[in-house]
């Protein structure tokens, strides 16, 4: 969608319950996705978020106010079209997860990755099934065989529209855990990210922070929190 350009030909958009989910109608007649295919969404609420993007488009259409539309089309033309390959490379994070990986010095850094990585390594032995190992340095520690195809099985479970929303999930904050958690229930995606942006954060505080990085990560920071808010658009 990034350029397309289109005018606003239409003066209302609605919602229709379709087979399979719901519709977004301009003027009674059905969106398709960039693909040509049917644009049909798992809940009325996501449908709802959608019209409203277009309502609000003016005389020119501006893909980037639209970032549930976007979302939408990501998971039908391309999620839903490449599943086990997506799904594959949302689970390779496990295997490198960042939270595994913790500083050696100094002492103060190192106190403050465990003291908020910890308990999300606990969480996910105890309500995932899955125990990740811990390693100082960024030297890789190979995962158990067993963790990693329990992960690769937690990824598989989701519809194609949640797994879009996971894929950001877990992309930007570098963590299959910190996804999984969002996506759970036991975080909210606002805060995956300060959990996510310990090692940053703790360089800002040393250092001062730098204005061409505090602006990219503020870009990816509203990403994510899109993410959070697409994935509870599929169960509302």
């Amino acid at each position: 969608m990034s350029g397309w350009t289109a005018k606003r030909f239409w003066k209302e958009a609605s919602v229709c319950p379709v087979e399979g989910g719901y519709a977004v109608q301009l003027d009674g007649r059905s969106v398709k996705t960039p693909a040509k295919a049917a644009l049909v969404l798992p809940t009325e609420a996501m449908a709802a978020a959608i019209a409203a993007e277009w309502d609000a488009q003016e005389e020119k259409v501006n893909p980037a106010t639209m970032p549930v539309t976007r979302s939408a089309n990501a998971a039908i033309d391309k999620v839903a079209t490449q599943f086990a390959e997506v799904a594959a490379l949302i689970a390779e994070y496990g295997g490198t997860d960042l939270l595994c990986y913790r500083a050696e010095a100094p002492e103060d850094l190192v106190t403050r990755q465990a003291a908020v990585w910890d308990p999300l390594l606990d969480w996910a032995e105890a309500e995932l099934g899955v125990r990740l190992e811990v390693t100082a340095g960024v030297l890789p520690r190979a995962q158990s065989e067993a963790a990693l195809m329990r992960l690769h099985a937690l990824v598989s479970e989701v519809d194609p529209f949640r797994m879009a929303a996971l894929h950001d999930l877990v992309g930007i904050t570098g963590s299959l855990v910190l996804g999984l958690a969002v996506a759970r229930g036991r975080i909210g995606a606002g805060e995956a990210w300060v959990l996510s942006r310990i090692d940053e954060d703790w360089q800002a505080e040393q250092w001062g922070e730098d204005e061409e990085a505090s602006a990219t990560a503020a870009v990816k920071r509203e990403a994510l929190e899109h993410a959070g808010r697409f994935w509870a658009l599929c169960a509302t």
